[in-house]
């Protein structure tokens, strides 16, 4: 084996190294070579210990953080809790109040209803008493004649037998005079009553196209007739944009089971009478080969159903007219235009479009108002959950956070009570 030898710098020459002169070397360099490994060694344990201490730290400052976005989210489930129950009850409020005035409307309508159907009864009983009244004063009557009859015959058969007779014929002739007096005034009670009826009828689609017409035009002046005084129903006096009178509408309201040509007759002298320039019949019978409106001897004559449509385009028409005789003082021929084209087929024509129309829109509306009613029975329903579902929520954070979760108005124990 050959030994290891070492260079001197000086002079260069190789000196083997021995065991002897070795083992100072190698032991000096064992020890520094131990001291380096100590000293690495606490370096290392050194580095250990900040270590330990930063990830205490993190720990810590990672605990700060996770309460601070715990409180953050605290706080924002409650103010989104506060703002879903305000935005609840104001909904649920809104929708009550709207349901409260149609309710309040309905009632008054069926009030009307029930005043009126009370004192038609009110006059079919009163009639109905007086035909028993009348029942029981004949056979009263009969009765009595028949005593006085039998008393006469027993008394004095053989002696008065004519002037029994006599008597008895007058007292029949006398008791089928009553009788027809009173079947004449049954008959004339009836007639009466019949005709309170129809007059009451009358009257009840004569306030509902009033209040209709008040509403559909309320720049127009509507203006009920007087009882008693000759000028059809309603005056409808047509006002334009600006205020200027552009004609007058009178209106008939006919509501009986037949159809009277004399009734034509009787409103052109009522339309002369108060100066307008159309005049309408609303009645449920119509003439024949008439189904919803038409224009007969000058007279228009519609249903209660199509009314509305014709007033509006014969109340477009008197608007037009007077515009183009204020534009046009004077041009006569345009005049005649006009009025050949209210009587001709175009404007039928152009009315019984729109009477189309309207009667699609009133189907529509129809749908419309059973479709609301049921989206507003969902709406209750899904805000009812919704309640249901925020109250629950509130319950569960505060049975999390206890008394440090704030209060909610509307939620809390004293307003529920």
């Amino acid at each position: 084996m050959t030994e290891p030898t070492i260079i001197c710098p000086s002079c260069k020459a190789e000196i083997k190294l021995n065991e002897s002169l070795a083992a100072p070397l190698i032991e000096a360099t064992r020890k520094e070579f131990e001291k380096r490994l100590a000293q690495k060694d606490a370096d290392i344990a050194k580095r250990e210990a900040s270590l330990h201490d930063q990830e205490e730290a993190l720990a810590k400052a990672k605990e700060t953080v996770d309460e601070e976005v715990a409180e953050k989210l605290r706080l924002e489930r409650a103010k989104i809790v506060a703002d879903e129950a305000r935005k609840a009850k104001l909904a649920i409020a809104t929708d009550l109040e709207q349901k409260d005035k149609s309710l309040e409307e309905l009632q008054g309508v069926l009030a009307q209803r029930e005043e009126k159907l009370a004192e038609a009864q009110k006059a079919q009983a009163d009639l109905i008493r007086k035909q028993r009244e009348l029942d029981d004063a004949k056979r009263e009557m009969e009765l009595t004649i028949e005593k006085r009859i039998q008393e006469g015959l027993t008394s004095t058969r053989d002696q008065a037998r004519k002037e029994a007779e006599e008597e008895l014929k007058l007292k029949v002739l006398e008791k089928e005079h009553t009788i027809t007096a009173m079947q004449k005034q049954i008959e004339e009670l009836k007639r009466r009553a019949e005709q309170g009826s129809q007059q009451l009828q009358g009257e009840v689609q004569e306030l509902d196209l009033e209040a209709i017409l008040s509403t559909k035009f309320p720049y127009d002046s509507i203006e009920p007739v007087p009882k008693g005084e000759h000028g059809g129903d309603i005056l409808q006096r047509v006002n334009g944009h600006l205020g200027q009178r552009c004609g007058t509408i009178l209106w008939e309201s006919k509501r009986t089971k037949s159809w009277s040509d004399g009734w034509l007759t009787k409103l052109r002298e009522d339309q002369r009478t108060a100066k307008a320039e159309i005049s309408i019949i609303v009645s449920q019978a119509l003439p024949k080969d008439v189904e919803t409106f038409e224009l007969i001897d000058g007279v228009w004559v519609t249903h209660p159903k199509a009314a509305i449509p014709v007033a509006v385009a014969l109340r477009q028409s008197l608007v037009e007219v007077a515009m183009a005789r204020s534009a046009s003082e004077g041009q006569q021929t345009k005049m005649e235009m006009v009025y050949q084209y209210l009587t001709g087929p175009r404007f039928r024509h152009r009315v019984q479009a729109i009477v189309e129309a309207f009667s699609s829109m009133q189907e529509d509306l129809d749908k419309e108002r059973k479709a609301i009613m049921k989206q507003w029975a969902k709406r209750e329903e899904q805000i009812e959950r919704v309640m249901q579902a925020t109250v629950g929520m509130y319950g569960d954070l505060h049975g999390i956070a206890g008394k440090t979760l704030q209060e909610i108005e509307g939620l809390e124990l004293n307003a529920l009570e």
